[in-house]
């Protein structure tokens, strides 16, 4: 028989069938198939049975099948392994951060301290492969006791090289055997770090540090943060710190800070501006971060007045010229000076200084640059698009945006007026209404995962009983965050954790706004990797992310080996979409070795959920 109907295929199309026309029947019988059984009731399917919605719904279902039967199907023809598991790459490539390759960017002709910015152009297409943790990397402790004890093995950094580091907080912190340990916040006190603090909002006029918020400090820019000791003790404030810092092989102040759970990325003042808006932050502070303000024409400096908010503060610590101390005047004479006449140029004005810290606060009158003699000039309309990493410029930015509000003007909460959201061209019923989205979305994500994470680690050795799930999740990144709202959702829920808030360069830009709020966020292009270091985030959320790059010419093999380059082991990632794009993600989370979950949301829409979780693999 089988004979019988070869012969009679043969006939017709040869020998040897097309494959484009087998393909072709196998996708027809799917259809007939899901036509005939469209008036039975199913499963998968809970819409309740009227006439006009089924139609649709199940035309709409099978169209987004047959999508996916078709790239699933070509994959096979074209001989690809869909579901083979992607290989480790190897111990050279542990801690592997894509973009910053100072002997590539050399030989490219890269000089004069451009060799050290992030070039992802010249990034080649190597082995798709999955980086591994090195051999004695643990999982982090839970916040808060992993702000205070981090393991040394989860680290690219040596004895010697701690113990040789000019940081101000070199001191906070005690090398053991395997771990490193910070003082809590009472040692604090006795280390310097609150004193400090203290000193800052006493320049900047306040009584205390508990007034930073009240003085309209929520957010701060930390250029160089050494170990993170300031900004654990902003966030104990409830301001919002995010530390930024050159890429460096071993001893990352970037990495080190994302292991103790506070906001960080790789960055710095070379030659580009940052992937921040104009008017961001309300304070950017420098503590011996070896940034040379003065050079380039002041261009470092101008940066920083472009990132920094109308009526904000700059704050810069010297390293003392002789630690015996020395005439005070002549430390300010041979420091200042040089700045001093750049300062002068951009309308800020020297609010106070104090041993080695100097402290200016910038104009909140933007007529300040065309009044005053000698000034820089604003830059020219049509400057102030997005600014993903485009080359330093001469002039004064954001002195015509709608945005200009001095920071003494807002709230200290994180919630927004009707009128502040209408700045930014959003309207207050559309910002609410997504707020709400997000309040139950959070619910329904905590759902899914208590049981999942109570099932897979019930009680880990040496632990106490499990906390809440919160408690294992501390970085967060909301790869597509829109208007901010799972930040904010995770804020009225109190749950420990911090928010990255990405914004994609070709989504809206949202991010003035949800910098706005005093959350941490950033532009970036998701064709290119993160600027940031291996196993950093404990959590990755992305909501409609995979449809729009699914147009753009980025891989989502590309993404996910990137996702995976920066979740930590036993890290979780949560995608909303439409269900040919979660179909597809599926595939890739299998490539990966991640364990998949898809969850239809029950609702009658063609949106799932892809709940994902990176296993702790050990070679």
């Amino acid at each position: 028989m089988r004979s019988f109907w070869w012969n009679k295929l043969s006939v017709i199309f040869g020998p040897r069938p097309p494959l484009s026309w087998l393909l072709l029947c196998f996708i027809s019988a799917l259809a007939l198939i899901a036509v005939l059984g469209s008036s039975s009731s199913s499963a998968f399917d809970s819409i309740t049975p009227t006439t006009v919605p089924d139609i649709y719904s199940n035309y709409r279902r099978l169209k987004e099948q047959a999508a996916v039967d078709y790239l699933e199907l070509r994959s096979i023809s074209l001989g690809a392994t869909r579901q083979r598991e992607l290989d480790l790459c190897g111990k050279e490539r542990e801690n592997y951060v894509p973009c910053y390759n100072v002997t590539a960017n050399l030989l490219a002709g890269y000089k004069d301290g451009e060799e050290f910015d992030r070039h992802c152009e010249l990034s080649r297409e190597g082995e798709r492969c999955l980086v591994r943790p090195p051999k004695d990397y643990k999982i982090p402790l839970r916040w808060p006791a992993g702000r205070d004890v981090i393991w040394s093995g989860n680290v690219k950094i040596t004895k010697d090289q701690f113990l040789s580091s000019g940081s101000m907080t070199k001191r906070l912190m005690l090398l053991e055997e395997n771990q490193i340990a910070f003082h809590s916040e009472d040692g604090l006190i006795f280390d310097g770090v609150k004193d400090y603090s203290r000193q800052i909002a006493e320049m900047i006029g306040l009584g205390s540090e508990s007034e930073f918020r009240q003085a309209g400090v929520r957010t701060v820019l930390d250029i160089g943060c050494g170990f993170g000791s300031f900004g654990a003790h902003l966030l104990s404030l409830g301001v919002m710190p995010v530390c930024i810092a050159e890429y460096e092989v071993t001893g990352s102040q970037v990495q080190l800070a994302l292991e103790r759970g506070l906001p960080a990325m790789i960055g710095n003042f070379i030659t580009r501006q940052l992937p921040y808006p104009s008017l961001s932050f309300d304070m950017v502070h420098c503590a011996q971060c070896g940034v040379l303000w003065d050079k380039k024409d002041g261009m470092l400096l101008l940066e920083v007045d472009r990132v920094l908010k109308p009526g904000g503060y700059f704050v810069l610590t010297s390293p003392a010229s002789n630690p015996h101390g020395s005439s005070l005047s002549m430390k300010k004479k041979s420091m200042s000076t040089p700045i001093e006449e750049l300062t002068e140029k951009i309308c800020w004005s020297v609010l106070a200084q104090q041993d080695e810290t100097f402290v200016w606060q910038k104009t909140a009158d933007s007529r300040c640059y065309t009044t005053r003699k000698h000034t820089i000039p604003p830059c020219k309309e049509g400057h102030e698009t997005q600014s993903y990493y485009r080359t330093l410029v001469s002039c004064i930015s954001g002195t015509n945006s709608k945005h200009w509000s001095p920071i003494q003007n807002k709230s200290s909460g994180s919630k927004l007026s009707s009128a502040e959201i209408e700045i930014h061209g959003v309207q207050p019923e559309d910002f609410y209404e997504d707020l709400e989205v997000w309040r139950s979305a959070l619910k329904n994500y905590w759902s899914l995962l208590t049981p999942l994470i109570f099932s897979d680690h019930p009680k880990r050795p040496g632990d106490e009983d499990p906390l809440p799930p919160f408690n294992m999740i501390r970085n967060v990144m909301d790869m597509s965050a829109h208007y901010g709202g799972l930040n904010a959702a995770f804020l009225e829920e109190k749950k420990s954790a911090w928010v990255m808030n990405v914004v994609p360069v070709r989504a809206p830009n949202t991010l003035p706004l949800i910098l706005d709020q005093g959350y941490a966020g950033v532009l970036h292009d998701w064709c290119e990797p993160f600027p940031t270091y291996a196993r950093t985030y404990d959590m990755l959320h992305a909501n409609g992310l995979l449809s729009h790059l699914g147009s753009d010419r980025c891989s989502m093999r590309d993404l996910f080996l990137e996702m995976d380059r920066i979740l930590r082991p036993e890290g979780w990632v949560i995608l909303s979409d439409k269900v040919g794009a979660i179909e597809m993600a599926r595939i890739h989370a299998t490539q990966v070795r991640w364990e998949a979950r898809v969850i239809d949301l029950q609702n009658g829409s063609d949106q799932r959920l892809l709940v994902c979780q990176k296993p702790f693999v050990r070679k």
